[in-house]
């Protein structure tokens, strides 16, 4: 039983959603303190961010998704439960590793230059669609899993 009121879910699953909404609350808050001028602090919180996630993703959401949905796949991907956390899984790898790749041009020199973008704010821009993406997707998931029972 989850803590939130009328969730059947784990409490882990409740606290990592509310986790997963305030990072992307923090990373919408970091695109507002870039636009006052301050990089620096933009990027300390959006780094933090997604490197922080990261953990989370590895230890919690990926190993949820490959006992619980990939077993089923490709057979069940046409029912909701199955097909949102596919969904949710692709647009998080794909945020993750946009988010990481960003982190790296931007902060590092680690990247060759012929390998480097130049436009900041279209990869940026994108990696926060990206990222709210997998919330909304991601909290349809968990209403769906832990809130109707939808995940046989």
């Amino acid at each position: 039983m989850g803590f939130l009121p009328g969730s059947t879910g784990a409490a882990y699953s409740d606290a990592f959603a509310l986790i997963e909404i305030a990072l992307a609350c923090v990373l919408l808050a970091g695109m507002f303190i870039v636009r006052r001028g301050n990089v620096r602090l933009h990027r300390t919180v959006q780094s933090t961010v997604i490197l922080g996630n990261l953990p989370i993703v590895l230890a919690w959401m990926l190993p949820r998704y490959l006992s619980s949905v990939l077993p089923d796949l490709p057979g069940e991907l046409g029912a909701p439960a199955y097909l949102l956390p596919t969904v949710m899984f692709a647009l998080g790898a794909s945020a993750e590793i946009l988010g990481i790749y960003i982190v790296l041009v931007a902060g590092t020199g680690w990247i060759p230059e012929r390998y480097r973008f130049r436009r900041y704010k279209l990869w940026m821009r994108t990696e926060l669609v990206l990222w709210w993406s997998v919330v909304v997707t991601g909290l349809s998931t968990y209403y769906l899993w832990y809130y109707l029972g939808g995940l046989s």
